[in-house]
């Protein structure tokens, strides 16, 4: 099982990046995809989510608007379209697959498999 966070880098606020997961090693079809992030000195928190049944999709408040979450099973991938970025939107984000084709929730503790992360820095 893999799942391979990419896309993220450093960018002024305002701005955009677009997150990709890539996922291999198991049912894509039968898993929900969530995006997460974690701060320097913060815990870990949900940021999006997507199911695979029919597309449903969460967003954290401090998102919505501005992020969106979007996925390709023909491909295996999900994305994460960041725009008008903010300097607290800087983390690590990663990508995780939580079992369930109607499954919406950012718990971390439903989630079974995670990527590595990639760093998103925003300044100011």
């Amino acid at each position: 099982v893999q799942l391979q966070a990419s896309g993220g880098g450093l960018v002024q606020a305002g701005g955009s990046l677009r997150l990709s997961c890539a996922a291999s090693g198991f049912t894509f079809d039968d898993f929900a995809i969530g995006w997460f992030r974690q701060a320097p000195g913060k815990e870990r928190e949900g940021v999006s989510c997507i199911n695979s049944s029919d597309g449903s999709t969460y967003y954290a408040d401090s998102v919505k608007g501005r992020f969106t979450i979007s996925r390709d099973n023909a491909k295996n991938m999900v994305y994460l379209q960041m725009n008008s970025l903010k300097p607290e939107d800087t983390a690590v984000y990663y990508c995780a697959a939580a079992y369930g084709d109607e499954v919406i929730t950012t718990n971390i503790w439903m989630y079974s498999y995670w990527g590595q992360g990639t760093q998103v820095t925003v300044s100011s």
